[in-house]
């Protein structure tokens, strides 16, 4: 606790509250302008979040209890669209449902945020965590950001606003966190006073919103149309390397806390082998590399936060004297492996052996114990071998 600012607001709250918190600070700080709202429906293990939101008081604007994930983006996109700051969260096959309008609010850049609790989709049914729900979004043009622990959840949300909302983005944003290991842990988190939240979000001023005259939303475009949009969202997704570093300055200076950076490496200045991971896997992987230091052995690993836009020159650099990596996946993709390692392993060193091992599915608990056999295994192979999924029971 010796790190935390005795004058700061601390709280011992879970990261589902954390979020909810971040949503109704940045709500009020829109209140000059449009707005806030949202569409809201409960899905475990998110519910306790949309509950807490749903009590607030929030001066200018609403929240909406509606009966499906569906409705619930349904919701915010016609919020968004009339140029109200807008939250909502879901998880798991919540998101599967909801999909059909989260590719839609990708397509009106529309600079909403959303709090998805990474976790299984079933059947069979679990309510553990598990990073493919949110990975199956990865092409609707959402801005992805995967946190480590509640304090980061609360800052990423009030750091996905201010990102989002930036003239040149202008694209909705998921802020990921992993079911239970955050959602429902308890940990101290400083609350910022409405005062900084009204510094670090200007008013949103969404230059397409829907004002008093008639306006079509959504119509036909013919197919050079279409590559023009396409070419504009991608360009917009681009830009957030750059802007991201501004939003984080911007917010140093009002908070007084470091947002992340895209790709956070431990020990990797002089790393013969490393390990990638996204989520809480990161701090796991952290005591891991600790102890094989302790060893003799050059580990280090490498936390990819920002997975959209996927931020392949960082993470080449950061990768760029391994001899041996292994990208860790909390996820599947049948057939070919682990997303993250599928997107990943380009940016390696042409000479380095790259493994993937899918471990965690489900929600297993990944202990780092666990991860010193992955680094065991890594460096025992002459070559690598097909995705290897490591299974590490309840």
């Amino acid at each position: 606790m010796s790190n935390l600012n005795p004058k700061a607001n601390l709280q011992f709250i879970s990261a589902n509250h954390a979020a909810a918190m971040a949503a109704t600070l940045a709500g009020r700080a829109n209140r000059n302008a449009r707005g806030f709202g949202g569409g809201i429906y409960p899905i475990t293990p998110q519910t306790e979040c949309i509950e807490y939101l749903s009590k607030q008081d929030i001066e200018k604007g609403s929240v909406v209890r509606v009966e499906s994930e569906h409705s619930a983006m349904g919701v915010c996109i016609g919020m968004a669209l009339s140029g109200a700051r807008t939250f909502t969260a879901s998880s798991s096959n919540g998101l599967s449902y909801m999909a059909e309008n989260v590719f839609a609010a990708g397509f009106y850049r529309l600079p909403m945020v959303m709090m998805a609790v990474n976790r299984t989709m079933g059947p069979p049914w679990n309510i553990w965590v598990d990073h493919g729900d949110t990975l199956m979004l990865r092409d609707s043009g959402w801005i992805q950001m995967y946190c480590e622990d509640n304090q980061e959840v609360l800052d990423s949300i009030l750091f996905a606003y201010r990102l989002a909302e930036t003239a040149n983005i202008l694209l909705p944003a998921m802020v990921c966190q992993d079911a239970f290991v955050l959602s429902h842990t308890m940990m101290m988190t400083d609350i910022p006073s409405q005062e900084q939240v009204d510094e670090y979000l200007p008013d949103l001023n969404l230059p397409h919103r829907v004002a008093d005259r008639a306006v079509t939303v959504g119509g036909l475009d013919f197919p050079h149309e279409t590559e023009a949009h396409r070419h504009q969202h991608h360009d917009a997704m681009m830009r957030v390397f750059d802007v991201y570093k501004d939003c984080q300055v911007e917010f140093k200076k009002v908070f007084g806390r470091e947002i992340p950076d895209p790709v956070v490496g431990y020990k990797t200045e002089d790393a013969e082998v490393l390990l990638v991971s996204m989520g809480t896997v990161a701090s796991t992987a952290r005591a891991a590399v600790d102890s094989l230091r302790d060893q003799g052995i050059k580990a280090g690993s490498v936390r990819l936060r920002l997975f959209r836009p996927f931020p392949h020159l960082l993470l080449e650099k950061m990768l760029a004297s391994a001899e041996r990596i292994a990208f860790i996946d909390r996820n599947v993709s049948p057939g070919m492996g682990g997303i993250m390692w599928s997107e990943g392993r380009v940016t390696a060193p042409k000479d380095a052996l790259v493994q993937n091992y899918m471990i965690g599915l489900g929600g297993g608990d990944i202990r780092p114990e666990m991860l010193e056999k992955v680094f065991a295994d890594l460096l025992s192979r002459e070559q690598a071998g097909p995705p290897q999924i490591v299974e590490v029971g309840a």
